[in-house]
Order: structure tokens, then C-alpha cells, then sequence
């Protein structure tokens, strides 16, 4: 059998690509595994020639260290890949098919899966429910920024692009199906975005940019975006969005009402998460700094999208509550108002059916408004860096040079 070659994070700022085992259809000990799920066998699993897969903002908080990943481990959870081999027990999806990987792992079998709850999938993680490719505490599952990558479950889990030189045309809108479209799109449904709403995005990097495309998909009369690099955005300004300088300006409500005429919308979308910065021109890192801003700004009785990811720990952090996962929110202004909050991880597969046929027909755009940008997989340290640099990027890493420029 071949080799391997994958994305592997080596300690905090650094990362870099490794010849790495072949995958089999049974989790092996490696970085991150949790020693219960040595030794699993994935017989209703497959093998995948990754085709395109994504650098995530979740895996930079890990290349920063500010987790507890450990070094060793294969990054990446943004999958689309031709299916080279398939277990025993897979019985609809065939070698050569072009699928698209949820990042969340779901066994299909479980009260939460059943639920349509993939993203709390009761039986992948014996830690706690919830499961991803390449992230750590999520079970270790093996990385997909890699040539080959195994993936469980395939006959529940995998989405098929009915057309495959359709979907090669198309293919950097559909690489983001995996994780990114349907998480913008989540916040949005959060959030309670309809036909007229006017609605804040906090947050323009690739996930607040997606949120932000969601929202006019869903219908929203006016998307306003608040980020504190002007580069993205510019991105945001380039399909539609009004945005807000957060470095430039301290007080969002005033910001807000000179584009809407109110100091409010009707809803808000935090797609930045645990790493928040303050507002202003010399503020520093303020952890809860997005959540008490949207419930500030959003009008009573309104909804809360939290796409942005938050942790049990983070131990890069400079406060020590925040080291624990603990936030000071003002949440007695959430409860004043009556907000609904809808957090955790986006279960993928509600909605990547559906964001498939709009990018097929034409209607979502989602990789022109995240600005898809084509690397190398040997390209991937130096964009983590521009990623981590601010660059206004969704950087796709194509292993073995299969899409058409």
C-alpha cells in the first residue's frame, strides 16, 4: 500500500508537512487518540483521495496553542475526496464516487443522531459527545489536510455530488459543504434571520463571511459585518455587506445607527468565538468582549447565532478564568431582553444537502464571498501564517493538484 503525506501540528506558531501512514479502516494509536478508541474498526467506513481540503480558524486556535493539542497531530477537518476504498459493510457508496465529509463524526445510530443531533453524536468520543477529524479531545480521528484520509460512518455521513465534472467546476464552492457554508448558514437559522432582517455579524473572517452570505440568502434587508482588519473587511463590502471598523471605532451602537438609523438589529451572529479582542484603537485580547456586544446590540426578544467556537480550556490565555472556559458575560442584559442564544457545533448535516443545490443552481456564491484561495499541500505552513496574519483568505489545499484553475 502507499504512502501518506499530511499537515501535522508540531508546536505553538509551527506546522508542517509530514510523511505519515496510509489509512486502514481501524483507528490506530497516534497524537491525540484516545487510548478507548485504539483499535476501532471502521468497517462501514472508506478511504478517500482527498480532493480539496480547508484551513479552519478552529485550527489555528490549536496552531497558536491555545489548546491542548498535542504535537504530532494531523490537522484538518474540511474534507472532499474520491472514495478509493470501501469497508466491508458499506453497502450505497462506491469507489469513485466525489463526497463531501461532514466535519462533525456521526455514528447515525444514537439518540442524537437519530435526533438529527449529528453534532453530539453519542458513540465517536468516549469523552464526551461530539466528534471531529483532526481536533483535539474530539475522539482522534485522523486529519483530512492530507493525500488520503479514512472516514467512518460513510454510508450515513457522506454527501455525494451527483455529477462529478459538475462538481470539479464547481468544486470550491462545494469543498466548503464540509464545514464553513453550513456554519455560516447555521449562525444565520440561529439567529432567526428571515425576509427583512437587519443583522450584525461579528466577525469577518471566512466563517463571519459565510454567515454574512447566509444572511442574504435567508433574506435579510441589511447585513452589517464588524471586524477589526480592514482587508477583510473589504471582503464583506465586496458582496453587499455594510461594515464597521471595530479598531477604528469603540462604540458599536453608534456605528450601527448611522448605517440603519437605530442602534440595534433585530439579530446577531458572533462568528469570532474565545479569542475576541476589544474595541478601540489599542485594545487587547477580551474574551467575552463579542457576547455582551451583540446582547447590547440586539433588540429585545431578539436571537443570538454563537458559530464562533468556545472552550472547556484555554490554556494560551492571559486570563486566568478564561485558562478554565469561564467568560465574564453580562448575561443579566440576555436575560433582560429576552434573548435566545443557540451555541456548540453546527450539525452539518441539517443542511449541506440543501447549500449543495444552491451552489449547483447557481444562487450561492460562497466561494467568491470567502475569497477560496488554491494551495499546495506543501503551500499549507506558509498559509497558516498568512491566515494567522489576518489575510482575508479561505486558503484550499489541493494534495495532488486535481483542480482546474
Amino acid at each position: 500500500m502507499g504512502g501518506n503525506r499530511a499537515v501535522v501540528y508540531v508546536r505553538p506558531g509551527e506546522v508542517e508537512v509530514r510523511d505519515t501512514s496510509y489509512p486502514e479502516l481501524i483507528l490506530r494509536d497516534g497524537p491525540g487518540v484516545n487510548p478507548l478508541n485504539v483499535g476501532r474498526k471502521c468497517n462501514h467506513g472508506v478511504i478517500l483521495k482527498v480532493v480539496t481540503t480547508n484551513i479552519c480558524g478552529s485550527d489555528q486556535h490549536m496552531v497558536r496553542g491555545r489548546t491542548t493539542a498535542p504535537s504530532g497531530l494531523v490537522l484538518g477537518h474540511e474534507i472532499t475526496g474520491e472514495v478509493v476504498e470501501t469497508g466491508s459493510d458499506v453497502e450505497f457508496i462506491k469507489k469513485g464516487d466525489l463526497v463531501s465529509v461532514p466535519f462533525n463524526i456521526a455514528c447515525g445510530r444514537c439518540p442524537s443522531c437519530r435526533r438529527q443531533d449529528t453534532h453530539i453524536c453519542e458513540h465517536v468520543n468516549p469523552d464526551r459527545p461530539g466528534s471531529a477529524y483532526g481536533y483535539v479531545d474530539m475522539g482522534g480521528w485522523v486529519g483530512g489536510q492530507s493525500e488520503y484520509v479514512m472516514v467512518p460512518y460513510a454510508d450515513f455521513q457522506l454527501l455525494k455530488f451527483p455529477d462529478k465534472d459538475q462538481a470539479m467546476d464547481k468544486i470550491l464552492d462545494l469543498t466548503m459543504l464540509s464545514d464553513i457554508f453550513p456554519t455560516g448558514y447555521h449562525g444565520a437559522v440561529s439567529a432567526g434571520v428571515k425576509t427583512g432582517s437587519a443583522v450584525y455579524v461579528a466577525g469577518a473572517g471566512p466563517v463571519g463571511l459565510a454567515a454574512a452570505h447566509s444572511a442574504q440568502l435567508l433574506g435579510a434587508s441589511v447585513v452589517v459585518v464588524g471586524d477589526l482588519i480592514e482587508e477583510r473587511l473589504a471582503q464583506a463590502r465586496s458582496f453587499g455587506c455594510e461594515t464597521i471598523n471595530l479598531r477604528e471605532h469603540d462604540d458599536l451602537g453608534e456605528q450601527l445607527e448611522e448605517i440603519l438609523g437605530v442602534p440595534e438589529v433585530d439579530c446577531a451572529i458572533d462568528a469570532v468565538g474565545f479569542e475576541a479582542s476589544g474595541h478601540g484603537e489599542n485594545a487587547g485580547e477580551a474574551p467575552a468582549t463579542v457576547l455582551n456586544s451583540v446582547m447590547d446590540i440586539t433588540r429585545a426578544g431578539g436571537r443570538l447565532g454563537i458559530p464562533g467556537l468556545y472552550v472547556t480550556g484555554d490554556p494560551g490565555s492571559k486570563d486566568d478564568d478564561a485558562k478554565e472556559g469561564t467568560l465574564k458575560i453580562r448575561f443579566g442584559l440576555g436575560f433582560a431582553k429576552a434573548h435566545t442564544f443557540v451555541t456548540g457545533q453546527t450539525p452539518v448535516m441539517c443542511y449541506h444537502r440543501d447549500l449543495m443545490k444552491a451552489i449547483l443552481s447557481g444562487r450561492a456564491q460562497i466561494a467568491k464571498a470567502v475569497n477560496a484561495t488554491l494551495i499546495s499541500l506543501d503551500k499549507a505552513p506558509e498559509g497558516y501564517k498568512r491566515f494567522d496574519g489576518g489575510a482575508s483568505k479561505k486558503f484550499v489545499i489541493d494534495p495532488h493538484r486535481l483542480v482546474r484553475s
